[in-house]
């Protein structure tokens, strides 16, 4: 298992909002706020076909070069559990063609306060949460 946190999104041109499941990615490493979102997902917020600010990228990949589309600073995040919400945080979208499942990026994670625990039983906390407090990853989702 890995973390996976429930999210709020809520896409800063269309104002379309939508939650989903976010796997939390520490080698998913940038220099800004990042999700990368399935196509699905995108269309389901009105960011897809992309706006044309977009530009298309390469990353790379576990299974090698991917071309994404980058839309930068266009969605709104919060993290939401059942006590509590963080948020909001700005962040660039990657929008993949591959991809079935929103994946968070490091920066994004800090960001949000996220602090993993133990990544192989899914658990995690926020950063100012009691240091007994432990939380647990949702269930993944596929778009």
């Amino acid at each position: 298992m890995a973390v996976r946190v429930k999210l709020r999104l809520r896409a800063r041109t269309s104002g379309e909002i939508i939650e989903a499941s976010a796997l939390v990615n520490s080698g998913f490493e940038t220099e800004s706020p990042q999700l990368l979102i399935p196509i699905e997902l995108a269309r389901r917020i009105a960011l897809y076909p992309p706006p044309p600010t977009s530009t298309i990228i390469e990353v790379g990949t576990a299974g090698g070069p991917s071309r994404v589309f980058l839309v930068r600073e266009v969605i709104e995040v919060w993290v939401v559990t059942d006590d509590r919400e963080v948020g909001p945080k700005v962040a660039d979208i990657l929008i993949s063609p591959i991809e079935e499942e929103v994946l968070m990026n490091d920066k994004l994670t800090e960001e949000l306060g996220i602090i993993l625990l133990a990544t192989g039983s899914g658990k995690w906390r926020f950063i100012d949460d009691p240091a007994d407090k432990i939380r647990y990853s949702q269930k993944p989702q596929y778009w």
